[in-house]
């Protein structure tokens, strides 16, 4: 007579794991888990109690429940993948991230680290499980910062631009007001666009916030959401270039002291909760465009 686990291996379904290989994956997994609590401390350390890594810990926190609500979904789906792939993977990704960690390169280490983690749990759960957890999965590696080379390549171009559009508004209004660069003189006073304010970080910020909203309420509508994440960064680049002239007057009027310390801070945080509010608006707006105009063009021709 065969057993359950002989029915299962005709079928094609992973039968259960035998003593060793249930050890072994264990193993692995409280040795990772150990070899990563160090990065995480780190990141946590160096990016979340900042501005730009802010939103770490609401991504954490949204991205374990979303991959913990994936999981039931797909978990009948997960088979134990070719030991040989997983050792050669981890070869190469953990001396890389043993160099990042002695080097203390936080941006690196990250990834390399949550790289190590995805290719443990390919080891316990299949290629096809991973495919299906797909946005979870991604949604997840915002909890690190990007790369310092990456974040100045793209803000340069962007402090440039907020700085010359913040000039040219003002000039409008007959205020006195010049700049070369991201430098920007206004009256005895010279401001310098940094990196916080060219838009990079509400980008990040912004960009994983918004989708996990787009996911969670339009994830069957895959061209609307596209619609919605190409949104994204001119809403961002539009609040911050809001932000630039609140600092601009704020220092013109109330002096160089007003527009530092808790009124900065406090215009990035509300600069970026209007730039949320205005992606859902946006959405409220567009959606019932895109279901009469879009979708319902579609339903005709079909």
């Amino acid at each position: 007579m065969a057993t359950v686990a002989d029915t299962r291996i005709a079928a094609g379904q992973p039968g259960p794991l035998s003593r060793n290989a249930r050890f072994g994956a264990i193993s692995l997994v409280i040795g990772l888990l150990l070899f990563s609590i160090p990065t995480m401390i780190f990141v946590v350390r160096q990016s979340w109690t900042g501005e730009e890594g802010a939103h770490g810990p609401i991504v954490l926190v949204t991205g374990l429940w979303l991959l913990f609500r994936r999981w039931k979904e797909v978990s009948g789906l997960a088979r134990v993948a070719p030991s040989a792939s997983v050792w050669a993977l981890l070869a190469c990704l953990v001396p890389l991230q043993i160099f990042a960690r002695i080097t203390q390169i936080v941006e690196i280490e990250g990834y390399l680290m949550y790289a190590c983690l995805l290719v443990v749990l390919y080891s316990l759960v299949g290629l096809e499980v991973m495919k299906r957890l797909w946005f979870p999965l991604f949604y997840l590696a915002f909890i690190f910062p990007p790369p310092e080379t990456l974040v100045a390549f793209v803000t340069v171009p962007m402090k440039i631009w907020l700085s010359e559009a913040a000039i040219w508004f003002l000039d409008m209004f007959g205020y006195p007001i010049g700049g070369e660069g991201v430098r920007i003189y206004i009256g005895q006073y010279e401001l310098l666009v940094a990196a916080a304010c060219s838009g990079i970080n509400s980008i990040i910020s912004l960009s994983a916030i918004s989708l996990f909203y787009i996911y969670m309420r339009h994830q069957a509508h895959w061209r609307y959401a596209l619609l919605l994440v190409l949104l994204i960064v001119p809403v961002a680049l539009i609040a911050n270039f809001f932000r630039v002239l609140v600092l601009i007057l704020l220092t013109f009027h109330a002096g160089e002291a007003a527009a530092q310390g808790f009124l900065h801070n406090f215009a990035g945080i509300l600069m970026f909760s209007i730039a949320l509010l205005t992606i859902f608006g946006l959405d409220l707006l567009l959606k019932p465009l895109w279901d009469r105009y879009i979708r319902g063009g579609e339903d005709d021709r079909s």
